[in-house]
């Protein structure tokens, strides 16, 4: 059964004891960090659905843990903290932190704070279905954000837990496009290499699972997009197939037209009959405009 993983970070042992089997008794998979250097190593390798974040660590103050993670993650963070004053609070909220709960605070205020903050990361703010259903539905393929189940046509697909957080992740996006680096990011944390490897093997394991014909170039569910180098290669999970070609058309007209002025301006700026610094200038800047386009 797949299940929100949640990292306490708590240097209290009874305090992090009791907040663990209170969690692991409403079903969350319970990771525990007792200062803020083991934190950041298991937020960057576990890549938790949540944080419960102590300000008050041994090695560091727990604001240090919010900034690193908001350089690369959304990831929800409910700071815990006897820290009461009016001033610790907004501070921790300006920094990136998602909620506060003064201690002593109650299991079932926690437990609805939690809920709500995992409802906020379903959706980006473009889908207010998905934020109110906890479902995402791509013709017969229905993503079940409550359940962390994916059904094809009503039945299970049975996808692990990574391949779940894959199809989430493309579902909470869906109609745009995630290059295979946000997405390895977002999924295995900021240390992951530059190999997309272990991504693609994931993708092939799902389409065969869940696409009517897997070795379609256009997959019914999931598009493979390569658009000249526009997007540099990556997912999407398709909302309106029409609309994504035309998009694609419109990418590569972008480029093809660019290619041609620049290959003109290069001519004038070469040739003896027609050199003028400004057709060096334009041929250089348009050329850096191109690099541009193609790498990002």
């Amino acid at each position: 059964m797949i299940r929100d993983k949640i990292i306490i970070v708590e240097d209290d042992p009874g305090i992090s004891k009791y907040l663990q089997a209170a969690l692991r008794s409403h079903g969350y998979d319970i990771l525990l960090a007792p200062d803020g250097k083991t934190a950041l190593e298991m937020i960057a390798s576990h890549c938790p659905d949540l944080l419960l974040l102590d300000l008050g660590l041994p090695d560091m103050d727990g604001s240090e843990i919010i900034r690193s993670v908001r350089t690369w993650s959304r990831m929800p963070i409910i700071i815990i903290s006897a820290r009461s004053a009016e001033i610790d609070k907004a501070a921790a909220l300006d920094m990136g932190a998602d909620d506060y709960l003064t201690k002593p605070f109650g299991t079932v205020e926690l437990l609805a704070r939690i809920r709500t903050a995992l409802r906020h990361t379903r959706t980006d703010g473009t889908s207010d279905g998905l934020a109110m259903t906890g479902e995402c539905h791509v013709g017969d393929l229905c993503i079940d954000y409550n359940k962390h189940r994916v059904f094809l046509a009503g039945e299970d697909t049975h996808l692990t837990p990574n391949e779940y957080k894959i199809v989430a992740l493309l579902g909470r996006h869906a109609g745009q496009v995630l290059t295979y680096k946000s997405m390895m990011k977002e999924l295995w944390g900021p240390g992951v290499g530059g190999d997309n490897k272990l991504l693609r093997v994931h993708m092939a394991n799902i389409r065969r699972k869940i696409e009517p014909n897997p070795v379609e170039l256009i997959f019914r569910f999931i598009l493979i997009v390569r658009v000249l180098g526009k997007i540099g290669g990556g997912f999407r999970i398709s909302g309106n197939l029409r609309v994504f070609l035309f998009e694609c058309f419109l990418c590569f007209l972008e480029k093809y037209l660019l290619v041609l002025l620049i290959d003109r301006l290069t001519f004038l700026a070469v040739c003896p009959a027609g050199k003028n610094p400004v057709n060096h200038f334009a041929a250089g800047f348009l050329w850096l405009h191109l690099i541009a386009v193609i790498c990002g």
